[in-house]
């Protein structure tokens, strides 16, 4: 037995992150027999049991770990084959001409504006160029949208991004500052470091999510740009982002150099099997800004 039915990942998919059966076959809008039944005849073909079933609930085997893993990407790569096919033939542009071919580039709200807009013109005057929608998204949002189709390519930042089953190119290499609001004592120093922002009593560090879960700590779990800039207007924390972030500076924030955070890496990043055209001229056009 070497192939699954994208049905029957969806259904397994469902036990696995729900683990109980009663909630997964709601979710799917199905009754849960034929989904026990289901999945039964998947752990009879594949030979392997998938799940621990008990009285206390259901558990899932090391071989319901992989097929958790691997099935989560597969259903993403059917998803990002449909969208980016629709795409490429123009289905999905009400208004526009079919066959007309568009590019979704995902970028982190308000960040590397100035690059992005040199990349967005000079790309534009190709004569070849598609046309290119900015997708903005949230903190660390970027590799989800390439993964599952709907960004084609992605503005991505190191080591806050992972750029693990991506094809790249480096961009742009910039230092790190410390958003502070505007009165605070540390916003009249020239330059601080690290150590100078990680424990301010009254100024906790703003937290960032990392694979959907926040580190512990007593800053506020930052879920977006414009929260984080309020935050900080009020007082209530201290951000370390790129350099570039002063573009969207208020007037209630300082910005002070770091003297010692590693520097951030602006990437373009693009799947690694992707085989359009008008990716390749958009990716080269980026290399030589």
């Amino acid at each position: 037995m070497d192939t699954l039915e994208t049905r029957e990942l969806r259904y397994f998919i469902a036990v696995a992150e729900e683990l109980h059966f009663g909630r997964a076959a709601e979710r799917l809008g199905m009754a849960q027999p034929p989904l026990s039944r289901a999945i039964q005849q998947l752990e009879r073909r594949l030979g392997v049991s998938l799940l621990e079933r008990d009285r206390r609930g259901v558990a899932l085997t090391d071989a319901g770990e992989v097929l958790l893993h691997e099935g989560r990407a597969v259903l993403d790569a059917t998803a990002a084959a449909a969208r980016r096919a629709r795409r490429a033939g123009g289905a999905d542009s009400p208004g526009g001409p079919r066959g007309c071919h568009r590019l979704v580039l995902a970028v982190k709200a308000a960040a590397s504006h100035e690059l992005l807009q040199k990349l967005l013109d000079v790309y534009a005057a190709e004569p070849d160029a598609a046309d290119i929608e900015v997708l903005p998204c949230g903190i660390c949002e970027q590799g989800e949208l390439l993964r599952d189709g709907r960004a084609d390519v992605a503005l991505m930042y190191t080591p806050f991004n992972s750029l693990a089953g991506f094809d790249s190119e480096e961009l742009m290499t910039e230092g790190q500052i410390a958003i502070l609001p505007a009165g605070h004592p540390l916003a009249a120093r020239k330059a601080l470091s690290l150590a100078d922002v990680s424990d301010v009593p009254d100024l906790p560090l703003a937290r960032w999510p990392s694979h959907g879960t926040y580190a512990p700590g007593p800053g506020p779990e930052i879920h977006d740009q414009t929260q984080l800039a309020q935050l900080i207007a009020l007082g209530r924390t201290v951000a370390v982002v790129p350099d570039s972030a002063r573009a969207w500076l208020w007037a209630e924030h300082t910005a002070v150099p770091l003297t010692d955070a590693p520097p951030v890496v602006t990437h373009i990043a693009w799947p690694a099997h992707s085989r359009s055209l008008a990716l390749a001229g958009l990716i080269r056009t980026a290399a030589q800004l």
